[in-house]
């Protein structure tokens, strides 16, 4: 049933990852943050920087929160890596939520990236070649996507499958900070689709 669920949300394209692909310069944005306040990409130059696409309507995004992974993630890397998650999700959705429904959604499940940027034209969503939710990509710090792709390696909304994937995302910081390649640079997102408008 598991890996159902997962292929019906999965994204099996390579056109998904066609608008930045590893290698490629990140494509430059701004957008406005959960606060209403601008956020340029260019700001954070020199930083490595994660973009987490996000919505709190989708069961792949609530395994990653209920079971804490994100917050760990952010946690373990927060002195080092500029984390934004962005919620491409239209208006028009069910799954929109408002800024101040998602500041508490944030807070309750102890989430901390450094901004959440509310993208509802899709314009960054789009820009990235972003499908899911989650899907992520890490910039290095001279603006190069350096990973695009799923979260981990365990395609299923199973709370328990956490503990034993590997973590595609956590595996390229690591290697970014000891100054290595990323060995695994792209994979293939699965999640629920951006609902753009």
């Amino acid at each position: 049933m598991r890996l159902l669920i997962a292929a019906a949300f999965s994204i099996a394209s390579t056109a998904a990852l066609a608008a930045a692909p590893a290698g490629s310069p990140a494509p430059s944005f701004s957008a406005t943050d959960i606060n209403g306040k601008p956020v340029n990409l260019a700001d954070y130059r020199g930083k490595t920087v994660v973009l987490e696409w996000h919505n709190f309507g989708c069961p792949f995004v609530q395994k990653h929160y209920r079971s804490g992974n994100m917050q760990s993630l952010q946690a373990k890397y927060g002195a080092d890596v500029v984390w934004l998650s962005v919620n491409s999700t239209s208006r028009s959705s069910s799954d929109y939520a408002e800024p101040a429904r998602l500041s508490t959604q944030l807070r309750d499940f102890h989430a901390a990236p450094a901004k959440y940027l509310m993208d509802d034209s899709g314009a960054v969503g789009m820009a990235y070649g972003a499908k899911t939710t989650p899907h992520m990509f890490v910039i290095d710090p001279a603006g190069k996507v350096v990973y695009n792709g799923a979260i981990d390696d365990k395609r299923s909304t199973d709370l328990g499958d956490v503990k034993t994937a590997k973590n595609y995302v956590a595996a390229a910081l690591d290697e970014l900070k000891a100054g290595k390649p990323v060995s695994i640079a792209s994979t293939t997102p699965y999640g629920c689709s951006v609902k753009y408008r």
